[in-house]
Order: C-alpha cells, then sequence, then structure tokens
C-alpha cells in the first residue's frame, strides 16, 4: 500500500490506445502525469507517486497495466 492520493491502476486501459489512455488517467487522477513510453525503452527504476507509465507498442497499444510509480 502506498501513501498515493487517487487512483492508482488502470486494468481496463490494458489494449487501449496510448493517447487516449494517458488523458483517461489524468482526467481520473489529477495528481498524477501520464507519460507514454514505447515498450522496450529504459527508464528509470524510482517510485514517484506523480508518473503513470503508459506502456505501448509500435502501433501505440497499451501494453501493460498503466499504474503509478
Amino acid at each position: 500500500m502506498s501513501d498515493c492520493r487517487g487512483k492508482d491502476s488502470w486494468p481496463e486501459l490494458k489494449g487501449k490506445k496510448g493517447d487516449a489512455a494517458a488523458r483517461t488517467i489524468e482526467w481520473e487522477n489529477r495528481f498524477v502525469d501520464a507519460v507514454i513510453v514505447l515498450e522496450g525503452s529504459i527508464v528509470t527504476a524510482d517510485f514517484r507517486c506523480d508518473r503513470v507509465r503508459v506502456w505501448v507498442d509500435t502501433y501505440g497499444i497499451v501494453t501493460r497495466v498503466p499504474q503509478i510509480g
């Protein structure tokens, strides 16, 4: 359990278009920024309550459940 505020994961967005998913995430939790990341990209391992990574494939489709981190 984290101390982050608001909704913390969006399983319903897996398989959806990444840009639409990012807008939904930011609309449902005003405390986070959704960042679209291409699958296979190297990212930092730090945990942040104000970030949700939206992992997408080369077609822009969400490949993982977006969650705070």
